[in-house]
């Protein structure tokens, strides 16, 4: 009788980036479920602010669940055809801390410096952080698409943007 020996069953690598991803938004579903229980309901309301919370919050959690046992069945991401990117490639850190830098320079400005200049420094910044070339004409595309948003905002659904520093000339 002779035995034969199988070779071992592939082992899986887990992937810890799609369980960190799982749990962050099983974290903020979670934390958006229960904010949203904290809010003031007036009785005029019948729907009330809590209803979209819910949804966003219930959506997070469910897309959480569902990716933490996707990830354990097994599956992976696969790049599509025509897609260029390879998986394998290690992120790039450096865009990503540019990126980083010019959003948090964003948020720390916005009521000084206004949307019509914060929107136009954005749109430069990641332009530039993205690899872009051409600072000027960046910063004129900038210029337009914040201001236009302004102006879209405020003219056309009534809600006012921070005008910072252009206030009175907006």
């Amino acid at each position: 009788m002779s035995t034969t020996l199988e070779p071992d069953a592939p082992t899986r690598a887990v992937d810890r980036g799609q369980y960190l991803l799982a749990t962050l938004l099983v974290a903020l579903g979670g934390y958006t479920v229960y904010d949203a229980t904290t809010l003031n309901v007036g009785f005029g309301d019948p729907v009330g602010p809590r209803a979209f919370p819910y949804v966003v919050g219930s959506v997070l959690l469910v897309l959480g669940i569902l990716l933490a046992v996707a990830t354990a069945r097994g599956d992976r991401p696969q790049a599509e055809e025509g897609e260029d990117v390879d998986l394998t490639h290690p992120a790039d850190w450096a865009t990503l801390a540019k990126l980083v830098v010019v959003l948090v320079f964003t948020a720390a400005t916005l009521g000084v410096l206004g949307w019509a200049i914060n929107g136009a420094i954005l749109f430069a910044g990641s332009a530039w952080a993205l690899g872009s070339r051409t600072l000027v004409r960046d910063i004129l595309i900038g210029i337009v698409l914040s201001v236009g948003s302004w102006y879209a905002f405020y003219v056309g659904l009534g809600i006012p943007l921070s005008p910072g520093i252009l206030d009175g000339i907006l």
